[in-house]
């Protein structure tokens, strides 16, 4: 997979270079948000430092999910729950922070390379709660005939549960399925993928929360 790696630090940089590249992964590195938004059409994955010396990489995160669903695992040294929180709702599919256990980081990586090449889901392909349609396989969701543009991340929990519309989903199960492996998930950001949704649907009534079990997508 070509990872494009956005780090101005030289040692860490040449590390994860090296061993992305043992790995069997093609990495580029590049040291400025400017270059990231130049170059992500380049990229099968985006490893994302925040502390970048041009454009914070929030910044960057943002000005890329309006152009692209290119999968992005933000790695970085900002640990605090904002941003966090901040790097999941602007559509981030990973947030690791630094340091990280090399085989981790791998783990991660392979689990969205999972994710991106894995064939679509077996029908029903197109699903319908009230005026809600999710179509499957051309990753659309419209609300009252009105497209609702969703990040890679959000559509994937979303249609994990419009897979099964009206059955009970527990969060064991969309955490598996939608970020690859339940273990290496992390149980808040699927509420933070949950809560964006829900704002960008405007449907609240659509999205179930079953207490102590998870969630339902319509009745």
């Amino acid at each position: 997979m070509r990872v494009l790696l956005a780090e101005d630090d030289d040692g860490v940089a040449g590390a994860l270079t090296e061993a992305l590249y043992d790995n069997g992964h093609l990495p580029a590195r590049v040291r400025r948000g400017e270059d990231v938004l130049a170059r992500h059409r380049q990229a099968d994955l985006l490893l994302l430092d925040l502390g970048l010396p041009d454009l914070d990489g929030l910044e960057v995160l943002r000005k890329l999910r309006a152009v692209s669903a290119l999968p992005v695992v933000v790695l970085t040294a900002r640990g605090d729950e904002r941003s966090v929180v901040r790097g999941l709702r602007l559509g981030a599919d990973d947030y690791l922070v630094k340091p990280v256990r090399l085989a981790e980081l791998l783990a991660r990586i392979e689990a969205v390379t999972r994710r991106a090449t894995a064939p679509a889901a077996p029908a029903p392909r197109i699903v319908r709660v009230a005026d809600v349609e999710v179509d499957l396989d051309a990753r659309r969701v419209t609300v009252g005939g009105a497209e609702v543009r969703l990040t890679a991340k959000e559509f994937e929990v979303l249609a994990a549960l419009a897979a099964r519309a009206g059955t009970a989903v527990s969060r064991q199960q969309l955490m598996d399925e939608v970020w690859g492996d339940a273990f290496l998930a992390v149980s808040r950001s699927l509420d933070v993928h949950l809560t964006q949704v829900r704002a960008k649907l405007g449907r609240p009534e659509v999205l179930t929360t079953i207490r102590g079990f998870g969630y339902r997508f319509g009745d």
